[in-house]
């Protein structure tokens, strides 16, 4: 986190881009910072207690939690398929909850990592309409690594060998910082001038189609599931599918 802030920080130098915002602005920033880094942490905790797959499969009810608190935060009415659709993903989560009960914390710390993603996308949904995300990203990750930090030397676990690494790895930091983090932080964040936040998670949610086929493929049997599991994360993938459909299909129309 800390060097995507420097490549952010760098590109904001380069295009000569002020980072001044006002001090309410600031603030919101450094929270909606606090709450991605709770993201990430949850996120990476469930993959750590459990895998890949059940991480990825579990992350896609991200739809579902912007689905029910979008028309809150913009003061709209749900939308009826947003809802059923909603209540399938559940169906889903119920099939995998039951053949993976190995992986229960794992489950639990995915669905708390889905949710910040929602709130961090509605959030951020209001802040990209007056700023530019370069500098909304350059706030949030800053904070971030503030947040991230205080965590790791209240758990015991940030030390001098934290910092230990070898070149190849090195290399690997800067490759997740730069392209995985900066660039696709602010693409992420830039989106949402153009679409909506549960149209934004919507297609973040596709992660678990191609992420789960890849972590089979690199990482081998310690990713092989049980049929249900599939079953479960079908019924889910396939909810995330069909409302791209449907919202496509009324667009066109309208």
């Amino acid at each position: 986190m800390l060097l995507a802030v420097v490549f952010v920080l760098l590109y904001l130098k380069i295009k000569g881009i002020s980072i001044k915002v006002p001090r309410r602005v600031l603030l919101g920033l450094v929270v909606t910072g606090i709450i991605i880094a709770l993201h990430w942490i949850t996120f990476f905790m469930a993959i750590k207690v459990s895998n890949v797959s059940v991480t990825l499969a579990i992350m896609s009810t991200g739809a579902l939690f912007t689905a029910i608190l979008e028309p809150i935060w913009y003061k709209r009415k749900m939308i009826w398929y947003e809802v059923l659709f909603g209540g399938i993903v559940i169906v889903g989560l119920y099939i995998i909850f039951n053949v993976e009960t190995d992986y229960v914390l794992g489950i639990v710390l995915a669905l708390i990592a889905s949710f910040l993603a929602s709130v961090f996308a509605l959030v951020n949904g209001k802040y990209v309409k007056q700023y530019r995300a370069s500098i909304i990203s350059f706030y949030e990750l800053l904070s971030g690594v503030v947040f991230v930090t205080i965590y790791l030397l209240f758990s015991e676990t940030f030390n001098v060998d934290f910092f230990v690494l070898s070149t190849s790895d090195w290399g690997y930091m800067v490759l997740l910082a730069s392209i995985c983090t900066a660039y696709a932080f602010i693409a992420g964040v830039h989106v949402m001038r153009h679409i909506s936040p549960y149209t934004v998670m919507l297609s973040v949610n596709m992660e678990p189609v191609y992420g789960i086929i890849l972590a089979f493929l690199i990482l081998g049997d310690k990713e092989k599931m049980s049929p249900q599991f599939y079953v479960g994360a079908l019924i889910i993938l396939s909810t995330v599918i069909a409302n791209g459909i449907i919202k496509n299909f009324i667009k066109r129309r309208a």
